[in-house]
């Protein structure tokens, strides 16, 4: 990973705020930055130097993972912002950036009063506009990510019995991204069968699988640093015109969508074409969430496909970002269709990174 170029980059985007350093301390965008993974330390960035700051805890970690770097450890009985404070005065900065969204009002306070010559300002998003890009090292482990997902949900289906549980089919499902080489999951698998396919983020139960005429899969992999999400909604039983028209709208919309990515589109645009028909079909407001979000070293980050939000303008596509489609929709009652792929924008359009069956007749269980 270029992290040198990284922090240039990012010094660029400082200059043009008027600001002479920027105290990162959101752990994902520390990692971006320097390699470092451990936990709970800042990186400290200015004009013409970085310094990392940790405690003892990481001294050796520190050393193997950002040789480049200068590194402070925070000694017994110290605390961070004396490596704040010390930093800021040996880089003669004025002017510090902080990332507002990823520190407390007492830490800003405590900040504040030992910084009382260096004047503080808020950024939001930085670090995160130079994550959505992605170099083709990360395009790699993201495509590591998705490949492990895959796998393990193909394992889990070769051993599929109904009377499985769905805590239970989550539970192999982590098993088997391990085994694949996944660090683990990249959050909590949604296994949602029957009528519980209605709610979104549902919450494995203790309910055989089989009891219902659908099964939402939501799960991806964390390879280590980068992250995949995938969904798969199964069809079990005795398949109804209802239920077969369902899938059909979402398959149709997330296909629209899909279609809609090219660089210089907007996120709204793409929402929109999902949306549309969905909406169509009369199910408009079943379709409560944005049709997709970034992925990378989160799971979720920017940048955000859904409708325009007030006062935010919505992002022109890149290429180089990768997000997730999945447009759903969930009928009370009924249950509820979603259909997720990983997705890279690329220089003439886009490149689906996932390569799950999906189609209504590859969905069907008998």
């Amino acid at each position: 990973m270029d992290y040198a170029g990284r922090r240039e980059r990012l010094r660029r985007l400082l200059r043009r705020q008027n600001l002479e350093g920027l105290l990162v301390t959101d752990r994902l965008n520390v990692t971006y930055l320097s390699g470092f993974t451990g936990d709970d330390s800042f990186l400290f960035i200015w004009t013409n130097g970085q310094l990392l700051l940790t405690d003892t805890r990481f001294t050796q970690q520190a050393e193997e993972e950002c040789p480049e770097l200068d590194i402070w450890v925070r000694p017994v009985g110290g605390t961070m912002v004396d490596g704040v404070r010390r930093a800021a005065r040996s880089a003669k900065v004025g002017r510090l950036g902080i990332e507002a969204e990823n520190i407390s009002v007492g830490f800003f306070d405590r900040l504040s009063a030992r910084l009382a010559r260096v004047e503080l300002a808020k950024t939001t998003g930085l670090v995160e506009q130079l994550r959505q890009i992605k170099e083709p090292e990360e395009l790699d482990r993201i495509r590591q990510a998705v490949w492990q997902a895959e796998r393990a949900l193909k394992a889990v289906w070769a051993a599929l019995r109904w009377e499985k549980t769905e805590r239970e089919l989550a539970n192999e499902l982590e098993m088997h991204l391990r085994q694949f080489g996944a660090s683990g999951s990249s959050f909590p698998p949604i296994v949602a069968s029957g009528t519980r396919a209605a709610l979104p983020h549902a919450r494995p139960s203790c309910r055989p699988i089989g009891s219902g005429r659908l099964l939402l899969v939501d799960w991806g992999a964390n390879e280590g640093l980068y992250q995949s999400d995938l969904t798969r909604t199964f069809l079990l039983g005795r398949i109804t015109a209802k239920l077969c028209r369902l899938y059909e709208v979402v398959y149709q919309a997330q296909q629209k969508a899909i279609q809609a990515i090219r660089p210089g589109v907007s996120a709204e645009q793409v929402d929109g074409a999902a949306r549309q028909v969905i909406a169509q079909a009369g199910w408009g407001k079943r379709f409560g969430h944005g049709l997709g979000h970034g992925i990378g070293l989160a799971v979720h980050e920017g940048p955000r496909l859904g409708p325009a939000r007030r006062n935010q303008p919505n992002c022109l596509l890149q290429p180089g970002m990768v997000v997730t489609v999945e447009p759903g929709v969930y009928l009370p009652g009924f249950g509820g269709v979603r259909i997720e792929d990983v997705v890279l924008v690329t220089r003439t359009g886009h490149e689906v990174l996932s390569s799950l069956p999906k189609t209504f007749e590859q969905m069907i269980l008998e």
